[in-house]
């Protein structure tokens, strides 16, 4: 099972998102937790997140997530997308997508040091 710190949904949200998500995999059958872990991070061009962890496949995270999306009309981060390259660096990086529905309004590059138990920060983000 994979899982990801990297998701999140519009603040005022994530109570209520979160646990329609873990009904939602519940009655499906599929393998799915999510979890608020009272992380908030802010953006320039999007607005303000709460980040959650979720413990599954990743192909039902990504596609519960924009469900939700539409559902409850708020915006989304996808996380999950690795670089390419593989370079040995201090910082890890993760990449995430901004969706509203199925529509992907931006990008975000999270980083968090190799060493210690820190949060995701944000990088760069870009809109598109």
């Amino acid at each position: 099972m994979r899982d990801s710190e990297t998701f999140g949904v519009e603040k005022d949200h994530g109570e209520e998102v979160t646990q329609w998500l873990n009904e939602q995999a519940k009655s499906q059958g599929l393998k799915l937790e999510a979890r608020l872990y009272g992380y908030s991070i802010s953006t320039k061009n999007f607005g303000d997140f709460e980040m959650f962890s979720w413990m599954g496949d990743v192909q039902i995270a990504r596609k519960l997530i924009i469900k939700a999306s539409k559902r409850f009309k708020i915006k989304v981060i996808e996380g999950g997308y690795k670089p390419k390259e593989r370079v040995f660096r201090m910082k890890k990086f993760d990449y995430a997508k901004v969706k509203k529905g199925d529509k992907t309004i931006g990008q975000i590059e999270f980083a968090v040091s190799r060493f210690g138990n820190k949060q995701w920060e944000i990088q760069d983000e870009e809109r598109r």
